[in-house]
């Protein structure tokens, strides 16, 4: 009797071990979050990385290259990037496609529509050198301004794929690392949203097994697309209370730890 007693805890124990262990799927943590941060503003300096540095954590920033907010802080961009942040390419101009609904404040010489997929192209590369010579890394991922897709119906991205370690689009989904498309990888878009929101998104990708890409812009400030400073904080304080369960990473860091899990 205290024989099979013995092999009924012993078995209890390997199967509980085993839940636990599946369970943290993300870098042996049970989800993964990711703080993105796009436009180059000049809040991301000023209010975000001083917050992200409190805690230890590192972001990426999607950047606009041809930005005033880049040109008149460079030292500074530069320093985050040398202190682990990640420099996204968020393009030379942020073109967005003017010709869909509601886009009447796209600047023409901006207007997504108007591009060739060769102009396209050759303003991405030419980001991936401004920020190679910013920060001296090789290895970064793209955003797509405004998370259009196409010119004129086709894909542009698939040209430069083996130039990113991923592309982050908008898509609020909580799939599983196998099931992620590294060419448009889920983002929440977050406008004045509160903390309890987005902890709640985090709570969800938790029981998903699935991870969060937050999608920030004005933080504090700055833009019309804002999350007030003071539930940013409350976001970290939350990120930081739940160290040992999630994983705040760069975008660069979760999707190469996806690529690796999908080729397994």
């Amino acid at each position: 009797m205290k024989q099979k007693l013995y092999f009924l805890w012993l078995i209890l124990v390997v199967f509980s071990a085993f839940a636990q262990e599946s369970s943290r799927k993300w870098n042996n943590k049970k989800c993964a979050v990711v703080l993105t941060y796009d436009d180059a503003l000049n809040v991301h300096l000023d209010n975000v990385v001083p917050s992200l540095d409190q805690y230890g954590f590192k972001g990426t920033f999607y950047v606009i290259a041809s930005s005033p907010n880049i040109a008149n802080r460079l030292d500074e961009w530069r320093a985050i990037a040398h202190n682990g942040h990640e420099l996204g390419n968020h393009t030379l101009n942020h073109p967005c496609d003017g010709s869909l609904p509601g886009r009447e404040w796209v600047n023409p010489e901006a207007d997504l529509s108007r591009y060739s997929i060769e102009r396209a192209i050759h303003e991405i590369n030419m980001t991936n050198t401004f920020l190679k010579a910013l920060d001296g890394k090789d290895e970064r991922t793209f955003a797509y301004p405004c998370v259009d897709l196409t010119i004129g119906g086709k894909t542009f991205y698939d040209l430069v794929e083996k130039d990113f370690a991923g592309a982050r689009g908008a898509t609020p989904e909580y799939p599983i690392a196998k099931q992620v498309n590294l060419s448009n990888i889920t983002g929440f878009v977050e406008v004045n949203s509160t903390a309890e929101q987005m902890i709640a998104e985090i709570e969800a990708a938790e029981k998903a097994e699935s991870f969060v890409v937050f999608v920030f812009h004005g933080v504090g400030g700055e833009h019309p697309m804002n999350v007030d400073l003071k539930e940013h904080q409350k976001l970290l304080d939350y990120l930081k209370k739940r160290e040992k369960d999630i994983w705040v990473a760069t975008m660069l860091d979760v999707a190469k730890y996806i690529k690796k899990e999908q080729t397994k």
